[in-house]
């Protein structure tokens, strides 16, 4: 897609992103696409419909970036956030996705689910957004008077060195096959990895034949590929030579006349796709801005674009409900998972979404790992959950946490701790 100016051009990526959200937004209500829900329908039930749906999601996601990045139609080398890092930021990853995964199911849902739930009129959910915007916002941006992030505060300087250089990009095409070759090793792991996800997805008879799980999990797969596609081909002709976005930001003074329609910062004009915990605080900034148009991002305008689209279906559906807070210990437990994923978002650098089918369909390794860690971190409290409910003042902390973990086959049997129910 050719423009002949930036404000064009960035108009375009901005409609592009808010129209595919909200789509995306109005399919996740309508099928109850529920990333939260397939671990503990998992968990608790032994029931892989919606943990298929996610995993077919990933499988759509995977199969069209390989493809289209071998044609050279999406870019997610010079992604944002940088999924391919040559930085492996391993403790970051665990602990962010442990963080956020205990988080969203104390929460009630992922950082999707969130806006999904508010779009539903679930006010609990404005509670947590409005949490996880504030620290996803300080985590990144120094406070007020001060060059100070929560990040350099609480972690960068003993969490950071933990980190492992690769020498060059993290993605599995790269590590196996090599610089040279990663254009190819990509596509071919890309491709048997989607092919392998579609296979185990679609060979479950209640899987295909429930319409809400294939359509939710089709959906979801083409709006992170769709997003990807549109962020990588926008570009403007600057004086007969077609630039990106980006390139367009960082020769500013070369290529515009004026510092009209310039946005606050140049890497979020990079390709990118779906991901909602950074972009929730990219949204406060711009809220408490005063809606200055510098500050409107592909991300914010994502998070907007999926309540609208949830609040349409459920008006359509006559299904939206307003939903407060039943108890404190509800109030607890929602405020206590907003912090979690507001840190933990930003330290595994994506969601459930964001690294999980997003960052997982760039094949990059902190974006699996990231996302074992959250389903893990979910799967464990719902463990612990469970067994405190049975056993009450029996089930310690420890006791809980320790049988969760023989459950999940992590611990020998002889730990266990309490008697499976």
């Amino acid at each position: 897609m050719q423009f002949e100016s930036f404000v064009e051009a960035h108009q375009a990526l901005l409609l592009g992103a808010f129209l595919i959200a909200l789509v995306m937004g109005a399919v996740v209500n309508k099928t109850n696409f529920c990333t939260m829900g397939a671990v503990s329908d998992f968990v608790n039930m032994g029931d892989t419909g919606r943990l298929r749906a996610w995993l077919f999601a990933i499988a759509v996601a995977m199969l069209g970036v390989s493809a289209l990045e071998y044609v050279g139609l999406v870019n997610p080398d010079e992604a944002f956030p940088p999924y391919r890092g040559s930085l492996l930021l391993l403790a970051e990853n665990v602990l962010g996705g442990l963080m956020f995964g205990i988080g969203m199911t104390l929460a009630s849902g992922c950082g999707n689910k969130t806006l999904i739930r508010i779009g539903g009129g679930n006010l609990k959910s404005l509670v947590v957004f409005a949490i996880i915007a504030v620290i996803a916002y300080f985590m990144i941006n120094p406070f007020p008077g001060s060059d100070q992030t929560l990040m350099s505060v609480l972690f960068y300087d003993w969490i950071r060195p933990l980190s492992v250089d690769m020498g060059g990009h993290q993605d599995l095409g790269t590590v196996l096959a090599g610089e040279e070759n990663a254009v190819m090793g990509r596509l071919v792991i890309g491709l048997l990895l989607g092919v392998a996800l579609l296979v185990f997805t679609l060979k479950s008879s209640d899987f295909r034949g429930n319409r809400d799980h294939l359509l939710g999990g089709l959906v979801v797969g083409l709006a992170v590929l769709g997003a990807w596609y549109v962020s990588s081909n926008i570009f403007i002709d600057a004086d007969g030579e077609l630039v990106s976005l980006s390139e367009y930001y960082e020769q500013w003074d070369m290529l515009a006349d004026s510092d009209e329609g310039k946005p606050a910062a140049g890497r979020p004009l990079s390709p990118q796709s779906y991901t909602f915990i950074n972009p929730m605080g990219q949204t406060f900034g711009y809220l408490t801005s005063g809606l200055q148009s510098s500050l409107l991002t592909f991300g914010v305008v994502a998070v907007f674009g999926v309540v609208l689209g949830s609040l349409l279906y459920s008006l359509i559906s006559r299904s939206f409900r307003i939903e407060w807070f039943s108890s404190l210990a509800d109030v607890r437990n929602h405020v206590v998972g907003a912090v979690l994923m507001g840190f933990g978002g930003v330290l595994g650098m994506g969601c459930t979404i964001g690294q999980a089918i997003t960052g997982v369909s760039t094949l990059a390794i902190g974006s699996m790992l990231t996302f074992g860690a959250i389903f893990l971190g979910s799967a464990l409290t719902m463990k612990v959950q469970y067994y405190k409910m049975v056993y009450e003042s029996e089930a310690t902390l420890l006791k809980a946490l320790v049988t969760g973990l023989v459950d999940l086959r992590l611990l020998p049997s002889g730990m266990r701790q309490l008697e499976a129910v």
